[in-house]
């Protein structure tokens, strides 16, 4: 399968946030890749965040991390997405596998997200981290220094197993999630767990309404939706939704029957 293409619109802008990270960063910037919908082929404007990791040197002042969280804030640097979730690591913390946040910097910037600039990882909710950097491993695109697998280890098998039933029930709580996103993040984890593949959400979605004949319904109501830019996203019926939150939930939780599937190395 051949790698996703970066979109046109947002070439332009991913070229100039390298060109930023690299005037504040200079020699100890080592890496720069997309990731989320943009690593695994399925950006859809008015719909998608621009989700991009950087690893730099271990010896990195703190000064840096602060002013390229300003050199990237919207609107002064206009992001052309919903949103820029930017995570900055050191070059030692991506290489350990630890199943923690571990973030220098993160940013989230854009017209359609609450402004962010943390620089302190401690009480974060590691399961967000681990998640991203096993999606960077499986599909990072490349826009900067060395190669995604040289600077970024994968999480372990129960870590990353762990990381996604604590965002399961992260989604089913519901609080500021879009109800289709709910819906198709847990096929995601779902397809996830039995595959041990990362896809998109709508491919995971076809996926699990296929498999699963009794939520076919609420999940192509959720593709529906999807289709839609965030503003305009429709409001599934809560009680179809709670009950398939409860229905992944317990299916990440159970053991594959032919054994845990590893992910492609």
């Amino acid at each position: 399968m051949s790698a996703p293409v970066i979109p046109a619109a947002v070439r332009p802008y991913l070229a100039e946030l390298v060109r930023r990270a690299r005037t504040v960063h200079g020699n100890q910037l080592l890496s720069v890749f997309a990731v989320g919908s943009l690593a695994l082929g399925d950006y859809r404007p008015g719909r998608s965040d621009i989700d991009v990791t950087v690893i730099v040197a271990p010896d990195t002042p703190e000064k840096a991390l602060h002013d390229l969280a300003a050199a990237l804030a919207h609107p002064a640097f206009p992001c052309p997405a919903a949103g820029l979730e930017l995570v900055v690591y050191d070059a030692e913390f991506a290489a350990s596998a630890t199943p923690e946040p571990g973030y220098l910097l993160n940013l989230n910037t854009g017209p359609l997200l609450p402004a962010v600039a943390d620089f302190d990882s401690a009480g974060a909710p590691a399961f967000w981290y681990v998640i991203d950097r096993a999606v960077a491993r499986q599909s990072g695109l490349p826009l900067f220094g060395r190669p995604v697998r040289d600077v970024l280890a994968a999480p372990r098998r129960p870590d990353l197993l762990t990381a996604v039933a604590a965002s399961v029930d992260e989604h089913a709580a519901g609080a500021g999630h879009l109800t289709d996103n709910r819906v198709l993040n847990g096929c995601r984890a779902v397809l996830f767990c039995r595959t041990g593949r990362w896809v998109t959400k709508r491919e995971a979605g076809r996926a699990i309404a296929a498999a699963e004949e009794r939520f076919e319904p609420i999940v192509a109501a959720a593709l529906r939706s999807f289709e839609r830019p965030r503003s305009e996203a429709v409001a599934l019926p809560w009680v179809q939704v709670d009950e398939f939150s409860a229905w992944v939930s317990r299916a990440v939780r159970r053991p594959p029957r032919n054994g845990p599937t590893t992910p492609e190395e």
